[in-house]
């Protein structure tokens, strides 16, 4: 722990300052303009891990965006653990509600981070976290700390749903065979209060788009006349939820896991303030499905929200017109056993059998995912607990997350390997919206922790000659 805490210490500046360059650097898949921006940082990547101490780094080109594949193997006998994460980010918009510019990494001070945090997109979704895996290699290797072989899979193109990510794995079976699979994506619980993600929810994502006349009307000549898209849309995704905030899609519910009574009072353990939600994020009252709590909304329960919509004029000044087109974005959050692709079938069959006949109606499904739960009695669980249990000074708790990493699902069918979730994120961290930051204590809590869970993985996996 000392050769740790030292080396950390030594370098900690060195450590920050590289993941500010690299979050300079607006790797944003979703949109082409930045593709050159991308592709640069698949490439920062391979410099840093050739850096950290890996003896083979390839970009690995695909249909999309390239994947960064690196691999230290010090020996075959011992167990291999994959690190996966990705170098994208999500768009800045809406760049007027930044305090600082994007891409322009700042580090600031704030109650909850008295040693700073850095400000930028990316700083904890998922640049941040990911860095941390590159420079827990450099401190194993440069410490003479490494206890087994190690792989890293870092790719482009998370934000917008992996598909390239998808094909790689399918066609490289032999060169990612490993015996556990690492990701730093998600949160913990508070600075104080350790805990490992055990859950994640599936994704349906879809666009729906609603036409009527087949041009933008004087809504004086032709109001109440003709049907108004922007109206009928608004009055469909209404209807998709009923008086208790249940989805009304027909079968949407049929294989939703209903958790025990214990297994909910065990996550009612888990410390929450609704005084101080409601309280971070400025609201009056909470809001979500009768019968559940938020801890449970937002992680077991599955959901339904408008993620953008738009039809109309939305300029300076008015404009009395009648859109032609009115469309939305919608993402459904699936909870284990549902289907993204059956849920993304009956939400297409629902939306255009409620539709009058007024108006065309066209459902686009974007990407999706399955959910995922990881067992807690394992020894990947067991040896990131003690991970945390060393660093934090107390044994993490184990936490189902609201979030969706779909490549989790498609690693156990592909791959036939389990995942183990380490994050080191905050809830106030902000991801996808302004002013997302990352703090510099979880940044380096996080490159401390790491090793520590090779160091037990690679025990425990000696002690049942699990590999």
């Amino acid at each position: 722990m000392q050769d740790t805490q030292s080396y950390i210490n030594e370098h900690k500046d060195r450590f920050i300052n590289e993941l500010i360059t690299l979050l300079k650097i607006p790797s944003i898949s979703a949109d082409s303009a930045y593709q050159k921006d991308v592709i640069k940082t698949a490439d920062e990547i391979k410099k840093s891990l050739e850096k950290a101490g890996c003896d083979l780094v390839e970009i690995c080109e695909t249909p999309g965006y390239p994947i960064v594949y690196g691999e230290k193997i010090i020996d075959s006998k011992l167990p291999t653990v994959l690190v996966y994460g990705h170098y994208d980010v999500q768009p800045p918009d809406p760049i007027n509600l930044w305090d600082s510019p994007p891409f322009e990494p700042v580090i600031k001070k704030t109650e909850l981070h008295p040693d700073g945090a850095i400000f930028a997109r990316g700083a904890c979704d998922d640049k941040g976290q990911m860095y941390m895996h590159v420079k827990a290699l450099e401190l194993m290797t440069k410490t003479d700390q490494l206890p087994c072989n190690i792989k890293f899979m870092i790719e482009g193109e998370e934000e917008v749903g992996s598909n390239s990510l998808s094909w790689f794995v399918e066609r490289n079976q032999e060169k990612l065979v490993n015996d556990i699979i690492l990701i730093s994506d998600t949160g913990m619980i508070a600075k104080d209060v350790p805990s490992i993600t055990t859950g994640l929810r599936g994704l349906s994502y879809v666009e729906v788009e609603v036409t009527g006349p087949n041009r933008d009307l004087h809504s004086g000549l032709y109001g109440g006349a003709v049907a108004n898209p922007i109206n009928i849309l608004t009055k469909m995704i209404a209807s998709l939820h009923d008086e208790d905030n249940r989805i009304t899609i027909p079968g949407f519910y049929d294989k939703v896991e209903e958790l025990s009574a214990d297994e909910r009072t065990v996550m009612a353990k888990a410390p929450f303030s609704i005084e101080a939600y409601k309280k971070a994020l400025d609201i009056n009252d909470i809001y979500g499905e009768e019968g559940y709590t938020t801890n449970e909304r937002n992680s077991i329960r599955p959901t339904l929200d408008v993620n953008g919509i738009w039809g109309g004029y939305t300029g300076e000044g008015a404009k009395t017109v009648i859109a032609s087109k009115a469309c939305a974005k919608i993402s459904m959050r699936l909870v284990p056993n549902q289907d993204w692709k059956e849920i993304t079938e009956l939400f297409k069959n629902h939306f255009e059998n409620i539709a009058p006949d007024a108006v065309i109606v066209k459902v686009t499904p974007h990407h999706g995912g399955q959910g995922y739960v990881t067992p807690i009695d394992t020894i990947e669980y067991k040896a990131a607990s003690r991970a945390y249990k060393d660093t934090f000074g107390k044994t993490p708790i184990p936490q189902r997350s609201g979030g969706s990493i779909p490549i989790v699902s498609l690693f156990e069918k592909e791959l036939k390997s389990k995942t183990i979730l380490m994050g080191f994120g905050l809830d106030s961290d902000a991801i996808h919206s302004p002013n997302e930051h990352f703090g510099i204590w979880n940044y380096l809590k996080g490159i401390e922790t790491i090793p520590l869970f090779y160091k037990y993985f690679t025990e425990y996996s000696a002690e049942n000659e699990y590999y």
